[in-house]
């Protein structure tokens, strides 16, 4: 049996999953990513658009890396890969996409799957 903290990480991932689940497509342009969520039980759909945004991670360059390097730095700033989905990784568009309309969508305990409810 699994200690109280470690079923609640097992069930956030068994949720996590359930919204990539949900999802039908994506389409990305220049400036948002739109997802399209789909609900298999209502057969009901819905768009959530999220804008487009860069890595939210931290790139660190010296003055030194820039002067010597300014190729390089650009790459590594403008060529960093941005995360639509991953399981490690909580700042997602993807769930980010999920958390604007997530209240039209109700987590079900017995079939273990979001259900579209309004």
């Amino acid at each position: 049996m699994y200690p109280p903290m470690e079923e609640n990480i097992l069930k956030s991932n068994l949720k996590d999953k359930k919204i990539r689940d949900l999802l039908e497509h994506i389409s990305i342009t220049s400036s948002t990513v739109t997802c399209y969520f789909k609900c298999a039980q209502t057969n009901k759909s819905i768009i959530s658009i999220v804008p487009f945004e860069p890595y939210e991670g931290k790139i660190k360059f010296s003055y030194k890396d820039i002067l010597l390097h300014p190729i390089r730095s650009y790459n590594k700033y403008y060529h960093t890969p941005i995360v639509i989905y991953t399981y490690d990784n909580e700042h997602t568009l993807l769930l980010k996409a999920f958390d604007k309309i997530s209240t039209k969508f109700q987590w079900n305990e017995e079939t273990s799957q979001y259900i579209y409810v309004i």
